[in-house]
């Protein structure tokens, strides 16, 4: 029996067609963009088995994007963030608070920059074929750049063409049926659109926040799969790579049950294990919190356009010296980061490579006239040490409020640090000038600060 089709409505007015099979932990497939039809995808070979086996121990939800199969086809309007906005309507629709999340082939960025933005509501991140820039997946090859070519020539052989070499149909009956449902999918104008549009999709700058357990599944023979993949699985914090036999990169077609054994033991692991771990103690840790010098003011000064640009400059800047001093990112706090660290050699060995890259790019915007002197990018930096508690890839605790607290203490292009940084950092070479006591927001006693002197010439 083909699931009911229901509809969901996004934040921009788009009718999004959903259906959902089976009952329990919800489990969201994310389709690529442009090849989506739920109801028509029901009658490819082998599709409402695997659908049924994969809905045996939990309720699964497939969609199609805008633009495509059931969903509202009229739309010209394809970034990440609307295709992200069709997920999250109909996750929103649904009530879902909580859910494992699998994007398929480009349906992987959406899942990218959706577990990025709401950690709190992805349990477990799954990937199929997947990668996080475009160019890493299929679009870069030969083949590709040869079959594209003829979407203005020949729409049917288009179809037929692609079918067979992308999603692993041979020949025949199957072939047919593939490339029919194909231009059920999207129609021959909105699949040029997606051509231009998809091949610049670029999820990279939210792969270092994803924080839910990850797994990364691929058939070997598939085009370019393997090798986005292993880049993918490698790029993302602790992520698992399983690789299975196969070309095919529709997973009901060909050994479909070693895909759903796969998906079904790694989603076991985490029911086994809880949904939430019982709150700890993280052991001792350095807190880093940076923040942005007016954020809100850039924005009215420069442009909603311009003032995006410098915090998307702080976010690279800050996650290139996390990257370089062993940090971890915890979450993006709007206009601004919060890291934690093992040590406190480290956080401030990051903190001051934070500060003299902003300078650096500073200098270097300034000769070639391109950023506003009247609104540089600075940042301020805080530190504190302690053992806060871990709960679902968060720090809380007083630690955490205190070194908060001490960001917002900051100068522009200042560190400053507690007295605890300052003693777990002595006999090092780093020079601290005293700041004196700080009587700060929600603490009885006055804080002693320190500032870090990083400037090479002082």
């Amino acid at each position: 029996m083909e699931p009911r089709i229901q509809y969901a409505k996004t934040s921009d007015g788009v009718s999004i067609a959903f259906s959902t099979l089976g009952e329990g932990s919800p489990l969201v497939l994310a389709p690529t963009p442009e090849f989506s039809h739920v109801q028509a995808e029901w009658q490819l070979p082998g599709a409402s088995s695997y659908f049924q086996r994969l809905a045996e121990e939990r309720m699964v939800v497939r969609y199609d994007g805008r633009g495509t199969g059931l969903s509202d086809r009229d739309i010209t309007d394809f970034t990440l963030d609307t295709f992200v906005l069709d997920l999250d309507a109909v996750v929103t629709h649904l009530g879902l608070e909580r859910f494992d999340l699998l994007g398929s082939l480009g349906g992987g960025l959406v899942a990218i920059a959706y577990a990025a933005r709401h950690p709190e509501r992805v349990a477990h991140l799954l990937f199929w074929c997947s990668y996080a820039p475009t160019s890493e997946g299929m679009q870069d090859t030969p083949v590709y750049e040869a079959v594209r070519a003829l979407i203005d020539q020949d729409w049917e052989i288009y179809t037929e063409t692609a079918t067979r070499i992308y999603l692993g149909w041979s020949s025949g009956e199957e072939a047919r049926q593939g490339a029919a449902y194909y231009r059920e999918c999207v129609t021959q104008e909105t699949a040029r659109t997606f051509f231009r549009v998809v091949t610049e999709l670029d999820a990279t700058e939210f792969v270092p926040r994803l924080r839910a357990p990850t797994l990364v599944l691929c058939r070997g023979e598939g085009a370019n799969a393997l090798k986005s993949s292993r880049v993918l699985a490698s790029d993302i914090p602790d992520a698992r790579l399983v690789v299975l036999e196969g070309q095919s990169m529709i997973t009901y077609i060909g050994d479909s049950e070693a895909v759903l054994k796969a998906i079904d033991e790694f989603l076991s692991e985490g029911e086994q294990a809880g949904e939430s771990a019982p709150s700890a103690s993280s052991g001792l840790v350095t807190i880093l919190f940076t923040d942005m010098q007016s954020s809100t003011a850039n924005r009215q000064q420069l442009g909603d356009v311009k003032a995006q640009e410098v915090l998307r400059t702080h976010n690279r800047i800050v996650r290139e010296a996390l990257a370089a001093n062993g940090g971890s990112e915890i979450k993006h706090t709007g206009d601004g980061i919060m890291a934690s660290f093992g040590s406190a050699i480290g956080a401030l060995n990051c903190a001051i490579a934070i500060q003299r890259g902003v300078e650096q790019h500073h200098a270097e915007a300034v000769k070639r006239h391109a950023e506003p002197v009247e609104a540089p990018l600075q940042v301020y930096i805080g530190l504190n040490a302690g053992e806060p508690i871990s709960e679902d890839d968060d720090l809380f605790g007083t630690s955490v409020d205190l070194a908060a607290r001490i960001c917002g203490q900051a100068e522009p292009s200042e560190i400053l640090v507690s007295d605890v940084v300052r003693q777990l950092a002595a006999g090092k070479e780093f020079l601290f000038s005293d700041r004196g006591d700080s009587a700060l927001r929600g603490f009885e006693d006055p804080v002693r600060l320190w500032s870090v002197r990083w400037r090479e010439d002082g």
